[in-house]
Parts: C-alpha cells; structure tokens; sequence
C-alpha cells in the first residue's frame, strides 16, 4: 500500500463517509423512502387541501404545512435513529465497527448528517403540495430561516431516537417508536391545531416537546407568535432526551463490550 494510503482520516472524512453509506443502505430499501417521504405529504394532500377555509387561506394554509413539516421531522428523526440504531445493532457489522480506533463520533456524527438530509428530503414533497394546491405563501427569508431551524428542531428527537435505538432490540424499537410518535404528534398539535383544542388539553400540550417544536416552526414561517416558553421547552426536554441516550449508549456498550 501506498503512504496515501495509509494516511490516517481526517474525523470530518469519516463523519461524511459514514453518511454517506448510511444515505446509500437507506436508498437501497425503497419502502423506507417512500414512507419516509409519502406519509406527511398525503396528510396534507387529504386533510388540508380538500378543506377550502385552510387551503385557501394563505396564513393558515402555511401555518398547516409548517406543522405538518414538523411531523415529517420528527417523523424521520424517530425512525432513522429509533428503528434504524436497533436495526444496525442487530448486525454482525455493528460491533465490528465500534471497536475501530476512531471510535463512536465520526459514526455517529455520520447518522446524524444522514438524519438531517432525509428531514429536508422529506419537506421536499409536503411544500411542493402546498404550493400548488393550497394558497401558502412564504417569503424567502423566511424559507431560509424555516430550514436553518430543522436541525434545532430534530435533535431532541434524534437524541430520544438514540435512546430507544440503543436501549430496545429491533421489534421492540419499532413499536415503540410507533406508540410514541403519534400520541406525542396529536397532543402536540401537529394533526389538529392546538386552537380547537379543549382549555385543559391546551395546557397540557404546551409542557409537550413536539408542540414547542411546532409553534417555533411555525413562528419562523408565519410570523404567528409561539408561546412565550416553547423554546425553554424545547430545551429542557433536548436536555432529558441527551440523558437518556449516553445512559443507553454505555448500557448497550456494557453488555455487549465488556
């Protein structure tokens, strides 16, 4: 072998190396993009387009597609560290690779790029529906805004993603993933606003980090006020969810390392 060869790699060339072929095994399981990128858009294409009080109006109908784009992200960032972590640690590879010398973060970092660029992937469908179908309007600043906040918006989920990845064998984290996503999506209000919400309901759904995720996406994209602690919020439960992943993590190292 040449010295170029030998030449160690840089961890920025790892990371992008690992999401790379994460991007590709992905890629490789059709039924995984197309549900990645087809569920949030048919809700929009059948619950907000056929209702002319929302499609037609340009502020809600942006306000419906922004909540509905944070669906689509959360979405994402549930199963592909959820179920994707269980599924890799189901592999003989896995263990192969965590004992490489340049350790868990380029790997990691590698996941988290991947996660990343399916969440925007998975906008691309959702706004091409409400552009044509509904009067939704934004203006670029605030389109550019709206996608700089998608990574603020997937690391908690990311991280509770990991937790159950690293904590859950492979069908116990894709059930999991199920029962926690939609209960935390519609007490977040991101199927029905939080407006035709009962007081009480209302309330509770404000301590929730899938409705501070939401208000905040759709504050930077409307210009609709998110309530005055949505990011707090947002912040103590990213907080929690990165506890609860390093203690998985070295769990899961323990058992299976030591």
């Amino acid at each position: 072998m040449t010295a170029t060869t030998l030449a160690p790699r840089s961890p920025l060339h790892l990371t992008l190396l690992h999401a790379r072929f994460q991007f590709l095994e992905t890629v490789r399981v059709p039924i995984a993009v197309i549900g990645n990128l087809l569920f949030p858009s048919l809700a929009m294409f059948f619950f907000v387009v056929p209702q002319p009080e929302v499609s037609q109006d340009p502020g809600i109908a942006t306000a419906a597609a922004a909540q509905l784009a944070t669906f689509a992200i959360i979405s994402t960032c549930l199963f592909s560290f959820g179920a994707g972590v269980a599924e890799d640690r189901a592999m003989p590879f896995d263990p192969y690779l965590r004992t490489l010398p340049a350790g868990a973060a380029p790997r990691l970092a590698g996941r988290v790029v991947n996660g990343i660029v399916w969440c925007l992937l998975a906008l691309v469908p959702l706004i091409g529906i409400a552009i044509v179908f509904t009067e939704a309007t934004i203006t670029p600043q605030r389109l550019l805004v709206s996608l700089a906040l998608v990574p603020v918006v997937a690391l908690p989920f990311l991280l509770l993603g990991l937790a159950i990845g690293y904590a859950l064998s492979n069908k116990a984290a894709i059930a999991v993933v199920q029962a926690v996503l939609f209960p935390l999506a519609f007490a977040g209000g991101l199927f029905m606003p939080p407006e035709v919400f009962p007081g009480w309901m209302n309330a509770m759904s404000r301590a929730l980090p899938t409705r501070a995720a939401r208000d905040l996406v759709i504050d930077v994209a409307t210009g609709y006020s998110a309530y005055a602690l949505a990011l707090p919020v947002l912040v103590g439960w990213t907080v929690l969810f990165a506890a609860l992943a390093v203690t998985a993590y070295r769990r899961d190292e323990g058992r299976r390392f030591r």
